[in-house]
C-alpha cells in the first residue's frame, strides 16, 4: 500500500533531479512513489517507485496541483528538484538533534498521528556539497535581519505551528490538497503563500514545522542570480499585501522598503539631516554585526560569514525595491511558467 508521494516539478531530467532520487531512493521502505512531472519524459531514467508524466511547458505550481489527481499516497510530499532530504543520521549530527536513526517517512509518520495536523514543513539546509558563492547565499537566510525566517534554512528551535512554509519542503494530506484546491498556479513563486492560507481556512486544521525534518536545497550561486531570486520575492510578496492582506499584510515584509527609502533619501538629504542618517547607518552596521553573530552559530566559516554581510545588504535593497513595485505599481501578476491553456 502507498503512503506517500513524493511530488517533483521540473523543467527537464537534470543532475540535480538525479541527486534528489537517488537519495530518496535509500528510503528503506516500500510505501512510497516519487513522480516526476517534467516538460518532457526521459526515458533513460527510471526506477520501479519512479513515475515520470509529461506536462508540456508548464511552471512548478501547476505540475504540483496535478498529484491531485495521479499521485496514490495518501501524503504528498513536495520537494524541488534541486533539493533532496537527509536520509541518516550523520548528514544531521552537526545540527546537534537528538536521534539514534533517521528516516523521513518515520518523522512523518509520527507528525501526521495528530489528526488536526493537515501539512508538515520542515528546514530547506544548504549542502555541504554547495561551492563557496552558494554557501553565501544560503548564509544569509540564516539570520532574522536578512531571511526573517531562519527556522526554514537551519533546524532551530521546538516543533510549533506556522501558517505559511514554502513548498521545497512541504508535506500535506492529498484530502486537505484536494479540499484547498491545489496551488494557485497563476503565481509563482509565491504560491505556497496562497496555497497554505487557503488550506488553513478551509479545513479549520494546522500546519507543523518539524526542524527533523530535514532536506538540503541547493543554493543560487553569485550576487546576480541571488539578487534576481530575491527581486522576484519582493515583487510578489509586495503585490500579496496589497491583494491579500491576511496572509502578507505585515509590518516585517514594509521593513526592507522603509531601509531602501532610508538609503536613497541618504543621497539628496544628507545634509540637511546629517545626524539621523550617521545614527541610521550606525544602527544598520549594528544589526550587521548581530547578523554575523547569528550566521556565525551555523556556518563557521569565517570568510562566507563576512561575505554574506554585503549579500545582506543588497538584499534589503533589492527586497525593498521590488516590495514597493509590487504593491504600488503592479496591477496584476501572471507567472511567465504557466502553460498557455491557462494563461488564455
Amino acid at each position: 500500500m502507498i503512503k506517500y508521494s513524493f511530488i517533483i516539478p521540473v523543467k527537464s531530467i537534470n543532475d540535480y533531479i538525479k541527486e534528489n532520487i537517488s537519495n530518496i531512493l535509500k528510503i528503506e521502505r516500500d510505501d512510497y512513489e516519487i513522480i516526476i512531472y517534467a516538460d518532457d519524459v526521459d526515458n533513460n531514467f527510471y526506477s520501479d517507485k519512479v513515475r515520470q508524466i509529461a506536462t508540456g511547458k508548464c511552471g512548478p505550481a501547476e505540475k504540483r496541483s496535478l498529484a491531485m489527481k495521479d499521485a496514490i499516497g495518501d501524503i504528498l510530499i513536495f520537494i524541488d528538484d534541486d533539493a533532496y532530504p537527509a536520509t541518516n543520521i550523520d548528514q544531521i549530527k552537526k545540527f546537534g538533534l537528538n536521534a539514534d536513526r533517521y528516516n523521513f517517512l518515520d518523522i512523518l509518520d509520527e507528525d501526521f498521528k495528530d489528526e488536526d495536523i493537515v501539512a508538515v514543513g520542515g528546514p530547506a539546509v544548504t549542502p555541504d556539497s554547495d561551492n563557496k558563492l552558494q554557501k553565501i547565499s544560503g548564509a544569509v537566510f540564516l539570520s532574522s535581519l536578512s531571511g526573517g525566517n531562519p527556522e526554514r534554512y537551519i533546524p532551530c528551535g521546538e516543533k510549533r505551528f506556522v501558517d505559511d512554509w514554502p513548498s521545497v519542503n512541504l508535506s500535506v494530506r492529498k484530502s486537505a490538497f484536494i479540499l484547498a484546491n491545489g496551488f494557485n498556479s497563476k503565481y509563482w513563486p509565491g504560491e505556497d503563500t496562497l496555497f497554505c492560507s487557503d488550506l488553513i481556512n478551509k479545513t479549520n486544521k494546522r500546519i507543523l514545522y518539524d526542524p527533523h525534518l530535514i532536506v538540503f536545497h541547493h543554493r543560487r550561486a553569485g550576487l546576480k542570480r541571488h539578487i534576481k531570486q530575491i527581486q522576484q520575492y519582493g515583487l510578489h510578496r509586495g503585490f500579496f499585501a496589497k491583494k491579500y492582506k491576511k496572509s502578507s499584510l505585515k509590518l516585517k515584509y514594509f521593513i526592507p522598503s522603509i531601509f531602501f527609502i532610508f538609503v536613497i533619501s541618504s543621497f539628496f538629504f544628507w545634509r540637511i539631516f546629517p545626524v539621523v542618517y550617521k545614527l541610521g547607518y550606525f544602527l544598520y552596521i549594528i544589526a550587521l554585526l548581530k547578523a554575523f553573530i547569528d550566521i556565525h552559530k551555523y556556518e563557521k566559516n569565517t570568510e562566507i560569514c563576512l561575505r554574506s554581510l554585503y549579500y545582506i545588504f543588497f538584499t534589503h535593497l533589492a527586497y525593498g525595491y521590488s516590495f514597493l513595485k509590487g504593491f504600488f505599481f503592479t496591477k496584476e501578476l501572471n507567472s511567465q511558467l504557466r502553460s498557455e491553456k491557462l494563461k488564455n
